[in-house]
């Protein structure tokens, strides 16, 4: 691997960390709880896990030009994998056994505010 492309996907990991964390202070300001950060699963994992009432979230977060293109950067078989995970977390907790399942997005774009979309996907993995 080139010195170059090992630069940059140092510089992408730290990019990606950094808006983890600001989405996370956002969250919280918003009243959530932040459960998991960069959450390892056997199914992937999940950038923020996060609850709120009878919610619990799966925040995916991404840095895109447009909510839009954040949108379209989570593919139908990463949403399936989101899902899945957050769903067997739920089922080993019994606090969270009859939470309310949800998969968020936190898109980030350059010189804007934070966008926060609750239930971003469906249950078949579509936008709403």
């Amino acid at each position: 691997m080139s010195e170059i492309r090992r630069r940059r996907g140092a510089a992408a990991r730290l990019s990606g960390r950094r808006a983890e964390v600001l989405a996370a202070l956002w969250l919280m300001a918003k009243g959530y709880r932040i459960l998991g950060f960069r959450l390892q699963t056997p199914q992937g994992e999940i950038d923020l896990l996060v609850s709120r009432g009878r919610v619990l979230a799966a925040v995916e977060v991404k840095t895109r030009t447009s909510l839009e293109a954040a949108l379209e950067a989570v593919s139908l078989s990463q949403r399936q994998r989101l899902r899945r995970a957050v769903s067997a977390f739920a089922a080993r907790r019994k606090t969270l056994a009859q939470a309310d399942i949800r998969l968020d997005l936190m898109a980030l774009a350059p010189g804007r505010f934070p966008r926060h979309i609750p239930g971003a996907w469906t249950e078949d993995g579509e936008p709403p």
